[in-house]
C-alpha cells in the first residue's frame, strides 16, 4: 500500500503456474468450502507469506541479516 493520505494502490501481482499434489488441492478446497480462504490464489499466498515469514525469521536467528537495531 502507499503512504497515508495518498490513494491506496494494490500490490501488482504476476500470474504463474505451479503443479501441486492432488491432496494439496483437495484440502485448499475444503478451506475454501468452510470459508476460512476466497479461492485457491489466496490460500496459496496466505502459505507462501507465512513460509517465507518463518524463513526470514530462523535465518535471522543463524546471523544470516545483520540486526539494524
Amino acid at each position: 500500500m502507499t503512504e497515508i493520505g495518498k490513494k491506496k494502490t494494490k500490490p501488482k501481482m504476476v500470474n504463474i503456474t505451479i503443479n501441486l499434489p492432488q491432496i494439496y488441492d483437495q484440502n485448499i478446497q475444503k478451506l475454501i468450502k468452510m470459508k476460512l480462504v476466497p479461492s485457491r490464489s489466496e490460500a496459496i499466498r496466505i502459505a507462501l507469506r507465512e513460509f517465507l515469514h518463518n524463513e526470514y525469521k530462523n535465518l535471522k536467528l543463524l546471523g544470516f541479516f545483520e540486526d539494524t537495531m
